[in-house]
């Protein structure tokens, strides 16, 4: 992993069986190891959301941190898949930014008020294995 690559990181919540699929899909399609994870309930997790202004117990709290510049909402989503190398996940990045950001950003908002009911919960943080572990931050 090269230093440029270890400044993207994706903080996100380790109970939620959405967020877990999100980090899934991520391991699946960022094969170049270009993302490292830590969950908002992690020491780094809540050092990050925090140092970005964020409440780490907030259902809104999913971070990208890019060379030190955070990113929450649709717009972290939207550079998260902006930055996979397949063209498909670039364009529905890009397609992801097109409706104005107050209007995503609530959808966004509303999925991630309700997530833990639409989706369901975990009582405990996705576990990675151990090829991916060296990606995720303690």
């Amino acid at each position: 992993m090269t230093e440029k690559y270890a400044q993207l990181i994706v903080v996100y919540d380790g109970t939620c069986l959405l967020c877990s699929r999100w980090i899934r899909f991520l391991l699946k399609h960022d094969q170049a190891g270009r993302y490292q994870f830590a969950a908002m309930q992690s020491d780094s997790g809540r050092q990050l959301l925090q140092s970005h202004g964020l409440d780490p117990h907030s259902p809104y709290s999913m971070l990208l941190v890019d060379d030190g510049k955070g990113y929450t909402d649709t717009t972290a989503i939207a550079r998260v898949l902006g930055g996979l190398p397949q063209r498909r996940w670039q364009w529905l990045g890009a397609a992801t930014s097109l409706p104005p950001k107050g209007m995503r950003d609530r959808v966004y908002r509303f999925v991630a008020r309700h997530r833990y009911r639409l989706f369901g919960r975990s009582e405990q943080c996705f576990v990675p294995t151990p090829e991916q572990r060296a990606r995720f931050m303690p």
